[in-house]
């Protein structure tokens, strides 16, 4: 094995360099106030976790967890969601405190690319758990929180799709008589692979009833009417009540005010198998990945001995600033180039501006060597040189 170049990174690995990580932080800070303002708590819980509990809990790949031993042989992954580990928490540490839960994070998480996908293997995500509540207004709470958040970071352009995985689970197997054969083309779905679901279902020994039922699930994406559509697949009475679940929850949205950017796609499904309810993405103009994501897991705190129904959303930072461009480059960076005889007279207005809040270099004129090309990176530069404040510097 070579050993790597001086410069190499591992596979999936990127530096954060300073305009991009103030930027990040200042964006993370209106997320993270936004989710305190509405009652959410933030904990955080640690990198390295059980492969036993939290990484099998986790519905990440396993091929796609880092792993490690400890000094006793056991084997830690570093997380690879945070949904695992706070189940872990609040059924741990918090088992004595009383649903419902509203936990909060901001952490970075880990899963492991094949080098030729140019995918990050290390990103940060802030999200949301609400956790002991089975309603549709919790599920309201998260997705109306969701849509405040986008806004109040300021992207403009946005749609969020929300889906059902129990209702499409159930329609298939109804469909198709048994799980293993759903199975088939619910991995189309994850996939997105539409053209092979297509040419699956064409395939199947169906009635031609049925083979239309599978393919017309393809065509419901839209508005609160697609719920109506679907009535003409034809599902069974748990189908039916969730379809009217999903108009209670299009109706409590509408008093949030957060109904203008739903949409509905019964195709869309999730990669995270603890999913069990609605799921939902959300979309920016522009980004070909969700920027945040989310759904009703309410099977999984099940494996860790304390059952309840929960609902969260996780906030994808890095392909949220993508989303955001140039929106929120509202810094503006000073810098007060002075001679050493001016120094004093520097370190005075140097403390005054940042007093009133500017971000301010003072910068000794004698440590650069390049004064247009070190200029570049400030917004405004005030030169203290010679006998006069202000004088013009060649």
């Amino acid at each position: 094995m070579s050993k790597p170049f001086v410069f190499e990174k591992p596979a999936g690995m990127r530096d954060t360099l300073p305009a991009f990580y103030q930027k990040n932080e200042d964006i993370k800070n209106t997320i993270k106030n936004e989710m305190e303002s509405w009652g959410y708590q933030f904990i955080q819980t640690p990198t390295l976790e059980y492969h036993d509990t939290v990484g099998e809990a986790s519905a990440i790949l396993d091929q796609q967890l880092f792993k490690l031993l400890d000094m006793e042989g056991k084997t830690l992954v570093l997380r690879p969601d945070m949904t695992a580990p706070i189940a872990r928490v609040v059924s741990s540490s918090m088992k004595h405190v009383a649903y419902p839960l509203r936990l909060a994070y901001s952490s970075p998480v880990f899963r492991a690319q094949q080098r030729e996908g140019g995918r990050p293997a290390e990103f940060e995500q802030v999200g949301i758990e609400l956790i002991g509540e089975g309603t549709a207004s919790a599920e309201a709470e998260a997705l109306a929180l969701m849509t405040e958040v986008i806004k109040k970071s300021g992207i403009t352009s946005y749609t969020i799709a929300v889906g059902h995985i129990g209702f499409v689970q159930e329609l298939l197997s109804d469909i198709l008589g048994n799980d293993s054969r759903a199975g088939e083309l619910l991995r189309y779905l994850n996939e997105k692979n539409y053209v092979g679901y297509t040419s699956h279902v064409k395939q199947l020994p169906l009635s031609s009833i049925d083979t239309q039922r599978l393919l017309k699930l393809l065509d419901l994406r839209g508005g609160v009417e697609v719920l109506n559509e679907a009535l003409s697949l034809k599902p069974n009475v748990n189908g039916q009540r969730t379809l009217q679940e999903l108009k209670t929850l299009y109706s409590l949205l509408g008093e949030y005010e957060a109904a203008q950017n739903i949409v509905f796609d019964f195709t869309l499904f999730s990669h995270m198998s603890y999913y069990t309810g609605i799921v939902f993405e959300g979309y920016a103009a522009g980004i070909g990945a969700p920027i945040a994501s989310g759904g009703r897991y309410d099977d999984l705190l099940n494996r860790f001995d304390r059952e309840a129904p929960a609902i969260g959303f996780a906030i994808r930072m890095d392909y949220f600033i993508e989303a955001l461009g140039n929106q929120g480059d509202n810094k503006n960076r000073q810098c007060i180039l002075y001679t050493e005889k001016r120094r004093k007279e520097a370190l005075q207005l140097t403390k005054s501006k940042r007093a009133e809040g500017a971000h301010v270099v003072m910068q000794d004129l004698a440590g650069v060597k390049n004064v247009d090309e070190f200029s570049k990176r400030f917004d405004d530069v005030l030169y203290l040189i010679g006998s006069q404040q202000g004088e013009d510097f060649s």
